[in-house]
């Protein structure tokens, strides 16, 4: 029986080196567009920096992940503790479409789009992350994504995150499985 419902829902592969997540975040899809685009709201759930608002227009996100949960960052990830990706604007359409490239190990870089659509009162978000270098960057960039929207959906709904770096190991486990095979 799967465990993951709702809005821990697991990732899809949705063609090769390609993984989507959809997720209901509380709220208009304006509000969550500010959880994306401006960095003092963006560095609660994932990274801070700015991303420039044109297409072609940088992005630079430095990840703080001690700062968003009450646990400490295990040894093996505390070299990415202010490690900065940066990237370039490759779609801007606000409030709707925002997409930029993310650096990957094998040179060429990847791709992330986020697509906010209005469901009801609150906002469907979709993250696709394409051009992914191998399956470890898809089991990462799945585990990643996934931990870092439960901690946009803690933070929309008033609550305090905990456990990031537990769930994110677990998950990796998980995702590692359904990529892998």
């Amino acid at each position: 029986m799967n465990e993951h419902v709702g809005n821990d829902r697991l990732g899809v592969v949705t063609a090769p080196r390609t993984i989507r997540i959809e997720r209901i975040l509380p709220g208009p899809v304006e509000r969550v567009w500010t959880y994306l685009t401006e960095s003092d709201k963006r560095k609660k759930w994932l990274a801070e920096g700015p991303i420039a608002n044109y297409v072609g227009g940088d992005v630079e996100l430095t990840f703080y992940h001690s700062q968003l949960s009450d646990e400490p960052t295990p040894a093996d990830y505390q070299k990415y503790e202010g490690h900065t990706n940066k990237g370039k604007v490759t779609r801007y359409e606000p409030p709707s479409f925002l997409s930029f490239t993310w650096p990957e190990s094998t040179g060429e870089p990847s791709e992330v789009t986020f697509e906010l659509t209005a469901s009801g009162s609150d906002t469907l978000l979709r993250v696709t992350h394409t051009r992914l270098g191998s399956n470890d960057s898809m089991v990462s960039v799945a585990s990643g994504w996934h931990t870092h929207l439960g901690v946009l959906i803690d933070h929309l709904s008033g609550e305090q995150t905990s456990g990031f770096w537990d769930k994110f190991t677990r998950l990796e486990k998980e995702y590692k499985q359904i990529i892998a095979g």
